[in-house]
């Protein structure tokens, strides 16, 4: 095989993948009396980091035909499963909220199967973020969007409220916020990219600098200690 560059969905390391963390095999089958029959081909990598060694499984579904003396794949790809994991959901640490997560990774799930549930589990997500990180509560989303303006940084406020005003997102953030709405699959899409990013520049990047200023303080506490006759 090619080597081929990627991602671990878990730990988000980066790297060549070979034949030693690779693994192929492929499942033909006839459709009876249709001249075409189909083709499974199943994948397996395992992550090549130490701390990590978790593996992915991918299955796709092909058109096959017999040729000579065995099948061949042919065509474009026409289904695909994510059986391990199950989702496109980004890993997260654990000291942002449950809750928070919990939506977050059903909306990454269900998200090609309906926009409709993403949709709304990530208002919802974004109205978790806002309530628990700024400590702002209201009975609608909007409301607290807006008494968001002036606290964070313009760009990403600006952002919040362009989500905010997509077609039937905005009207019903207004509304329920559990509501359940017909909404485009790039909107979801949109919605669960926006909480991505809220995740790392919120809760990641406080965390990040909280244990940045607090080696400072330690290093600064052994530097005395050390002075110490």
């Amino acid at each position: 095989m090619e080597p081929f560059n990627w991602k671990c969905p878990y730990c988000n390391h980066a790297a060549t993948i070979t034949s030693s963390n690779f693994g192929s095999n492929t499942f033909f089958f006839d459709k009876g009396n249709k001249k075409v029959d189909l083709g499974i081909v199943t994948q397996v990598v395992v992550c090549p980091n130490g701390e990590c060694k978790e593996y992915s499984i991918d299955s796709h579904l092909f058109d096959a035909q017999f040729v000579g003396s065995g099948y061949r794949i042919q065509g474009e790809q026409i289904m695909h499963w994510a059986l391990r994991p199950q989702s496109s959901a980004k890993p997260f640490p654990g000291y942002i909220p449950q809750p928070i997560l919990n939506d977050y990774q059903e909306a990454c799930l269900i998200k090609d199967l309906s926009p409709k549930a993403p949709a709304t589990l990530s208002r919802r997500c974004l109205q978790g973020i806002i309530r628990d990180f700024w400590g702002i509560s209201k009975s609608r989303l909007v409301d607290e969007i807006n008494e968001l303006k002036g606290t964070i940084d313009s760009a990403t406020w600006d952002a919040i409220d362009a989500v905010r005003s997509i077609g039937n997102i905005g009207a019903h953030m207004e509304k329920d916020i559990n509501l359940v709405i017909d909404v485009e699959p790039e909107e979801a899409s949109v919605l669960i990219g926006l909480i991505e990013i809220l995740l790392k520049d919120w809760y990641m990047a406080r965390h990040d600098r909280q244990q940045h200023l607090a080696g400072i303080v330690n290093i600064a506490q052994a530097k005395k200690v050390a002075a110490k006759p």
